[in-house]
């Protein structure tokens, strides 16, 4: 079992949801991404979402744009940012899951970048842009790295899709909670409950609900019935102001 499923099935054993922090590698600098993520393990992060900074973030609203593009100027990149988890885990057994699109992992190589990144100690990828139906490439060297391949459902997604994915997705499933790009909302959808509560029926596999969620009390009220609450925008905003501080 990978260090992903160990953490799950730890989580599950007390019956408590896991905290997933997004940091973006490069902001404010690759140095500051590190001890950023020191800190959300010490703080109580149960795994650790790393975004890999690209030029044309699709799936991404303005703040982790920002983020993305400061990361980039920084000098950020697919092969830093394996260094990055490489030192990161010299001292760390927190899972990471590397979070981006696949133009860089295709330059890099879909082979080469699964064996660097198991290598390197990182333990799964969603690849943003990359849907199941064309994630044969890269799914064939994840499987064999032991690096699980997480995918996304959105509230669109239908049953029949959703029981393809949950079959092919490992470590967990990320539901996307709003339609639309990331970034942080006031209220959350009123079924999104019952929508994690339907995909959970389908497979076995943990369900983490993200995009959008922006406070403690919307995280609280999202652990009550997903398997993890993932919180990006709201984690790089609080970076971005702080960046000229040293915070």
């Amino acid at each position: 079992m990978s260090r992903i499923g160990d953490a799950f099935a730890r989580l599950r054993r007390r019956r408590e949801a896991a905290l997933i922090p997004f940091l973006m590698a490069g902001d404010p600098d690759l140095p500051s991404t590190l001890e950023l993520a020191r800190a959300a393990e010490k703080a109580g992060a149960d795994l650790l979402e790393l975004g890999v900074p690209f030029s044309d973030p699709t799936a991404d609203g303005p703040v982790i744009q920002r983020s993305s593009e400061h990361a980039l100027r920084q000098g950020a990149s697919l092969p830093r940012v394996l260094e990055l988890v490489h030192e990161f885990r010299r001292s760390s057994e927190l899972p990471v899951v590397l979070f981006g699109y696949y133009n860089p992992i295709f330059r890099y190589g879909p082979e080469r970048f699964a064996r660097d990144a198991r290598d390197a100690g990182a333990d799964g990828c969603l690849v943003v842009d990359l849907p199941p139906e064309d994630a044969g490439e890269l799914r064939q060297w994840t499987e064999r790295a032991g690096l699980d391949m997480i995918f996304l459902l959105a509230p669109t997604t239908g049953p029949q899709r959703v029981r393809r994915i949950l079959s092919l997705a490992r470590g967990f499933v990320y539901y996307v909670s709003v339609t639309g790009v990331t970034g942080m909302r006031s209220a959350l959808p009123e079924e999104l409950a019952s929508s994690v509560a339907a995909v959970r029926q389908m497979g076995r596999i943990p369900v983490g609900v993200g995009f959008g969620i922006s406070s403690p009390a919307q995280a609280a009220a999202v652990a009550e019935f997903a398997d993890a609450v993932i919180v990006g925008s709201a984690v790089m905003k609080t970076v971005q102001e702080h960046r000229d501080d040293g915070a």
